[in-house]
């Protein structure tokens, strides 16, 4: 297919490859196909000819037509504790949705909203134009993007892929390759904010990929939060690697200082009024302090996802030959929380780990 309004150039800057000659190219009858609302209309060619063709098109995403609520399509897969509520701001916003989760049930009140469930990751992107994907762990995000089943398998050319997993930049980039090379865009766009932020639309949005497709991605971002491109594919993830780092030594010094305050005989909610507008303030504080207070260890985000976050930036500390000592400490401490069967708890449960090393509890 060659879009009209440029998203699959065989003629650009970046030229198509063709191996092999043709006889013959003529439009036939049928070659008009339903217009895309990222691509335009589109002709479709027929190749007659003796020997196999082989074309590689580029994205040219100059081009791209405005996403508009109402128009362009979105496909919406993993709807948990912070998917639900950040597909339900695009449809507030006027976006219909087709989604998909392994557990539908969980969808069901997106459903009850209008939004279309799907089976399978392909089918929603089979009926998507823009499909946003925030999953579990790395091999979650392989499976669904890249699966016999996955996103990739049903996007049409002009098509693009927001994986919002906090996941491993080279799979961002492998991603973002095998996008291309179908005609289409793939963009990794970790955040951070935890439940609270994906409910009120607060969000840290990272993106990594093509600038183009990031500015064309605007009104599906807004309602979410706030975006920064930080560079190429990758560079989201890599974001969302130092952002964890951050939040995990935050952690420790948070929870550690509530146990000295305790063991020194202060009370703790007013010792945590008294340094909050300090220096020692922070959104960890805003956050987790309070929960840590009321014993209340449900997941805004959960432990074993923590885990694995800060299991990739050990990987990647590895391969760049970095040493992080409060890295290693924090993985150890929230590692040692499945053997507890806490792993399914918010990451403030790291107050059991320290709690269980000094042998003293927070009243």
């Amino acid at each position: 297919r060659v879009g009209s309004c440029g998203m699959l150039k065989l003629l650009s800057a970046r030229p198509a490859k063709l191996i092999a000659p043709t006889h013959d190219c003529v439009p036939t009858k049928s070659s008009v196909s339903k217009p895309h609302p990222l691509r335009g209309s589109s002709t479709r060619l027929v190749l007659r000819r003796s020997r196999p063709v082989s074309i590689t098109a580029s994205v040219d995403m100059a081009e791209l037509t405005k996403v508009q609520p109402g128009v362009t399509r979105v496909g919406w897969v993993g709807t948990g504790v912070m998917g639900a509520s950040m597909c339900g701001h695009l449809m507030s916003a006027g976006f219909s949705a087709t989604v998909f989760n392994r557990t539908m049930s969980k969808a069901q009140p997106l459903c009850d909203k209008g939004a279309v469930a799907a089976k399978t990751p392909k089918e929603v992107a089979e009926n998507s134009d823009v499909v946003f994907t925030i999953v579990g762990f790395p091999v979650d995000v392989r499976e669904t993007i890249l699966g016999e089943n996955g996103v990739l398998a049903g996007l049409k050319p002009g098509g693009i892929i927001v994986d919002m997993t906090t996941s491993d930049p080279s799979l961002a980039r492998e991603i973002a390759a095998l996008a291309e090379q179908r005609g289409c865009k793939a963009v990794d766009a970790p955040v951070s904010g935890g439940d609270l932020g994906a409910r009120n639309g607060t969000l840290s949005i990272m993106c990594g990929g093509d600038q183009a497709a990031v500015a064309a991605l605007a009104p599906l971002f807004a309602p979410m939060g706030k975006v920064t491109h930080l560079g190429g594919a990758g560079a989201g993830q890599s974001c969302k690697m130092a952002n964890q780092v951050t939040i995990a030594t935050t952690m420790i010094g948070l929870v550690e200082g509530m146990l000295y305050a305790h063991k020194a005989g202060l009370d703790v909610e007013q010792y945590i009024a008294a340094i909050s507008g300090g220096a020692a303030g922070s959104k960890s504080l805003d956050l987790y302090s309070g929960r840590i207070l009321r014993g209340d260890m449900a997941p805004g985000f959960m432990v074993k996802h923590f885990v694995k976050d800060l299991g990739i930036a050990v990987s990647e500390c590895q391969r760049m030959g970095l040493s992080l000592p409060g890295l290693g400490l924090a993985h150890a401490l929230y590692n040692s929380l499945a053997p507890h069967g806490e792993d399914a708890c918010g990451t403030q449960a790291l107050v059991r780990a320290l709690e269980r090393l000094n042998n003293t509890t927070l009243p």
